[in-house]
C-alpha cells in the first residue's frame, strides 16, 4: 500500500501518461506519413544527385573520347603528310616565290649557262669539264636558293606566330568571334603570317569549315607551331571548351619553345665556332704556305703522290667536318 501522501502524485503521473498515449494514438497516422514522405524525398534527392553525377561523368567521358578520336585522326593525317615530300611548286610556295615550273626551269638553264661560262672564262678549264660544272650549277644553285628562301620564311613565321596567337586570345576574351580575330591578323600582322592567315580567311569565306581551313595552314607551313594551332582549333570546334584558355596555353608553349631554341643556340655557338675554325684551318694554312713558299707546296699538285695525299686529306677532313656538324647540330 502506498502512503497517503504519494497517492495524489501517482494519480497525476498516470493521468499524464494516459493523455500522452491518447495524443499519440490520435496523431500517429500524420506523424508516420510525414516521416515516410520525408524519407521518400531524401531517396529521390539522392537519386537525382547520383543521376547528375553520372550525367556529368558521362559527358566528361564522351568529351574525352571525342578528343582522343580527333587526335587520332589528326595523327593519321600527319603521318601521311610527313611521308609525302612537297612538290616543286609546293616548295616554291612555301618559300614565298611566285614562280611557275617554266620559270624555275628557265632559271636553272640560265644558272647552268652562267656556271659553264664561269668555268671556261674565269677558271680556264676545258669544255668537257666545264659542261659538268654547268650541269651542277644549273641543278644545284636554284635548288639551294629556294631552300634558303624557304628556311628564312619559316624562321620569320616562327618568330611572328606567337604574337598572332596572342591577338586571337585577346580578341576571344573581349568577345570577338574567332573569324574576326583571324581577319585582324590577316590585315595587320607581319609577313609571312599575314598572307597565310589571309588564305585561312579566304577558305573560310568560300564555305570551308574553320578547322579544315586552319588544317591547311599546317600543310602550307609544315612547322610544329602551325600544327599545334591546327590541333587546338580542331579539338575546340569538335568537342567545345574554352578557346581562350587553350590558345593562351599554346602561346605560352610557343614562347617557351622559342626561349629554349635560343638557349640551345647560345650553348652550341662555341662548339660551332670551334668546328668552323678547325675545318677552315687546313685551307687557310695551305693558302698561306702557297703564298709564302709556292715551290714547297707545289708537290701536292704536280706529283702523283702529292695528288693522292691531297685527295686523302680532303676525304678525311670532309669526314671530320661532317662528324663535327652531326655532333653540334641539335634537332629542336
Amino acid at each position: 500500500m502506498l502512503p497517503p501522501d504519494l497517492v495524489p502524485y501517482v494519480i497525476a503521473v498516470l493521468m499524464a501518461l494516459s493523455i500522452g498515449g491518447l495524443a499519440v494514438a490520435g496523431f500517429y497516422s500524420r506523424m508516420t506519413s510525414r516521416s515516410i514522405a520525408k524519407t521518400r524525398f531524401q531517396v529521390v534527392a539522392a537519386m537525382g544527385g547520383n543521376e547528375s553525377v553520372n550525367a556529368a561523368g558521362s559527358d566528361e567521358s564522351r568529351r574525352r573520347r571525342a578528343v582522343e578520336a580527333t587526335l587520332r585522326e589528326i595523327e593519321d593525317k600527319q603521318k601521311i603528310r610527313r611521308n609525302a615530300k612537297p612538290s616543286l611548286v609546293g616548295r616554291m610556295r612555301q618559300a614565298g616565290l611566285g614562280w611557275s615550273k617554266q620559270t624555275y626551269f628557265i632559271i636553272c638553264g640560265a644558272a647552268g649557262v652562267a656556271s659553264f661560262l664561269l668555268a671556261v672564262i674565269v677558271i680556264g678549264i676545258g669544255p668537257i669539264t666545264a659542261i659538268g660544272f654547268g650541269c651542277t650549277g644549273g641543278l644545284l644553285l636554284p635548288h639551294l636558293y629556294v631552300s634558303a628562301k624557304r628556311k628564312r620564311r619559316f624562321k620569320s613565321f616562327t618568330a611572328e606566330f606567337p604574337n598572332a596567337v596572342d591577338i586571337v586570345v585577346r580578341g576571344v576574351k573581349a568577345g570577338l568571334p574567332l573569324v574576326d580575330c583571324l581577319k585582324i591578323i590577316a590585315t595587320e600582322a607581319q609577313e609571312p603570317v599575314r598572307s597565310e592567315f589571309r588564305e585561312i580567311v579566304e577558305d573560310q569565306t568560300l564555305g570551308m569549315p574553320l578547322d579544315e581551313a586552319v588544317e591547311r595552314l599546317s600543310e602550307r607551313v609544315p612547322l610544329q607551331e602551325a600544327n599545334f594551332f591546327a590541333i587546338v582549333i580542331a579539338i575546340q570546334s569538335r568537342t567545345g571548351g574554352s578557346l581562350s584558355e587553350a590558345l593562351g596555353n599554346l602561346s605560352k608553349v610557343l614562347r617557351e619553345r622559342t626561349k629554349l631554341q635560343a638557349k640551345i643556340r647560345s650553348m652550341s655557338a662555341e662548339a660551332k665556332a670551334s668546328g668552323g675554325i678547325i675545318g677552315a684551318l687546313p685551307v687557310v694554312v695551305a693558302l698561306l704556305v702557297y703564298l709564302t713558299s709556292p715551290n714547297y707546296i707545289a708537290l701536292l699538285f704536280t706529283t702523283m703522290t702529292g695528288k693522292l695525299v691531297l685527295a686523302a686529306c680532303v676525304l678525311w677532313m670532309g669526314t671530320g667536318i661532317l662528324v663535327m656538324r652531326k655532333m653540334i647540330n641539335f634537332d629542336f
